[in-house]
């Protein structure tokens, strides 16, 4: 099962992205998920549809055991990198999250060539705010990978589901 959403050559503003048909594939059949959708319009609104995958995994998404667990890690990979994607990557142009053997796959695309970076240790013990997100996604991820191209990068998690 998964979800799709790809806006070609959208700039930073996803609410002017052409609307796009995604579909959430199980094994041989494709089911249109939503006839008129675009990329998610906030990190919200993509929690939301991994909630929605994940729930077809899980069953139920409530109470405090170790699947609990797992689908809060999933929904922070997802968080974080959409956020990213609209403040520092111009904008969220691709979004994708699908149940695989290996666990759940997030893929998310931004109008920005440059990489994610680790910020450096704050000198002198100074607090600083954010900047943590990126560390976030490569600690709960199993792996997370960041291709380049003309027009941005296209970032994908794999979050374990076990």
């Amino acid at each position: 099962m998964s979800i799709d959403h790809e806006v070609p050559d959208q700039g930073p503003h996803p609410e002017d992205a052409p609307a796009e048909t995604h579909t959430a594939a199980t094994g041989e059949t494709a089911a249109t998920v939503s006839p008129e959708s675009s990329v998610p319009p906030t990190p919200a609104a993509a929690r939301a549809e991994v909630t929605k995958l994940l729930s077809s995994h899980f069953c139920y998404l409530e109470g405090e055991g170790a699947d609990d667990v797992v689908v809060a890690d999933a929904l922070l990979v997802t968080t974080e990198l959409v956020t990213n994607a609209y403040r520092h990557g111009g904008g969220l142009t691709r979004f994708s999250a699908e149940l695989t053997d290996e666990g759940l796959s997030i893929a998310v695309g931004d109008a920005s060539t440059r990489t994610p970076v680790v910020p450096d240790d704050d000198v002198g013990g100074a607090s600083r705010a954010g900047g943590y997100g990126w560390l976030l996604v490569r600690r709960l991820a199993a792996r997370v990978s960041v291709t380049c191209h003309q027009t941005g990068k296209d970032i994908t998690a794999l979050v374990e589901l076990t």
